[in-house]
């Protein structure tokens, strides 16, 4: 793997430890500023608010910019809104630093997407989006419980100041090791361009299976230490180590994720969205066993994660043509299954549904995520069936040179994949 992927990949790691070790951190932080902890629990939404902002919005805005000068200025954001925290003098400076650093997430995640697919063959694609993501799931594995630890030992802003630095060096690594030629290129068309991937139903679909997919995960996720500690039985104290073993699953998920999806997005896709149904309905029925509630654990982080780099794949396969908008907009799609998967398990809590009813309803989601990706991938069949074999010369011309090809290289994959789907139809076309 090319080297730029390593300076992508800390990146990845700083912006994943700025939106969770918070998590950790709030008792601190809540009596630092003398506010209540469901106060501070703000600067976790607040944030979650503003990556969904920044995916859009900021993505849109420097679409027409070169795209390694872009996220070199999205680390500069990233390291100012850190660098706020760490100082913050009252309550609202805080926010204001995490809203200014959650800006540059969503946009840095899909902008880096391009950038990493756009270093490597059509073959190893998403494999090299994976390892950009490698960077977010060491955060939650080895980050979050070091960022914790430093900032119970030294103050919750000795974290913050240690957050600023990664990014620091993260911008050096963009600037010296990420190549300039075939991925700092702009955005084709500008805006307008950008936009119009957005006529493909393959895009729009492929943005739902990931609300609903990932959704889902996230859902039984969010409550999950209750799980642990009230039907489980573990003691409280137990439940970081046992988010570690959901971690290592987030790992090895993501990794041998992006190699199968590498092979073939939508079958890699049907196959871990079913697996992770039965993988959830396994945890709701045997999370009274602490043996099998690991072990669900485990698997629930692997096969969660193993989706990512295929969901993220396949919206840049069907934006082939301007991938850079629809790469920051299925980000956006991962925070608003965030969203959802809460929201849907806090709701079966308070119905009185018990504890692990959140698992049962991020089931219910993920199975509704994997309806839709089966209609999804019989359109793409059907779609494929139906348009011409393409110029083998013209396909190997592109790929010796990506760049007079696509910005990210990717149009010849989805030559052969349906890509008839980004044609000028009308408004929306699903096929």
């Amino acid at each position: 793997m090319p080297v730029g992927l390593i300076a992508l990949a800390l990146g990845g790691f700083g912006i994943g430890l700025t939106e969770f070790v918070i998590m950790g951190l709030l008792p601190e932080v809540a009596a630092d500023f003398r506010v209540t902890e469901a106060s501070a629990g703000w600067f976790i939404s607040g944030y979650a608010l503003a990556v969904v902002v920044g995916a859009l919005g900021l993505t849109a805005a420097v679409s027409r910019f070169r795209r390694k000068p872009v996220l070199a200025m999205l680390l500069v954001l990233f390291i100012a809104g850190n660098l706020l925290s760490a100082v913050a003098p009252d309550y609202w400076a805080m926010m204001a630093g995490r809203v200014v650093a959650a800006l540059a997430h969503g946009a840095f995640f899909g902008i880096g997407a391009v950038v990493a697919a756009g270093m490597v063959p059509a073959t190893k694609k998403a494999a090299a989006i994976a390892m950009m993501f490698t960077g977010l799931t060491a955060a939650n594995v080895l980050g979050v419980p070091l960022g914790t630890l430093l900032g119970q030992a030294a103050g919750w802003r000795s974290t913050f100041w240690a957050i600023t630095g990664i990014g620091v060096l993260a911008l050096a690594g963009i600037l010296a090791l990420v190549p300039k030629a075939g991925n700092d290129d702009t955005a084709s068309g500008g805006l307008r361009g950008e936009l119009r991937a957005f006529r493909s139903g393959q895009v729009w679909l492929s943005i739902l299976v990931t609300i609903l997919g990932y959704g889902g995960m996230f859902g039984a996720f969010t409550y999950i230490a209750f799980t642990l500690t009230e039907v489980s039985g573990f003691a409280a104290s137990t439940v970081p180590w046992l988010l570690i073993v959901f971690g290592v699953g987030l790992f090895i998920g993501n990794t041998l994720g992006g190699r199968a999806a590498d092979r073939d997005v939508d079958r890699t896709l049907l196959a871990v969205l079913s697996v992770l149904v039965v993988v959830l309905v396994v945890f709701a029925l045997s999370a009274g066993n602490q043996v099998l509630t690991v072990g669900s654990l485990l698997l629930l982080g692997g096969f969660g994660f193993a989706t990512v780099p295929g969901l993220q794949m396949r919206v840049m396969k069907y934006a082939a043509k301007a991938p850079t908008l629809a790469s920051g907009a299925n980000i956006g799609a991962f925070n608003v299954g965030n969203a959802l998967g809460a929201w849907l398990g806090g709701v079966t809590i308070t119905a009185g549904l018990g504890y692990t009813s959140p698992i049962w309803a991020g089931a219910a989601i993920t199975l509704l995520g994997l309806a839709v990706m089966a209609g999804a991938a019989a359109r793409a069949k059907a779609t494929a069936r139906r348009v011409p074999a393409p110029d083998m010369t013209a396909a190997s011309a592109a790929v010796a040179s990506p760049t007079a090809a696509s910005p990210s290289g990717l149009e010849t994959e989805a030559a052969g994949s349906g890509q008839a789907e980004t044609a000028d139809v009308g408004p929306v076309s699903v096929r």
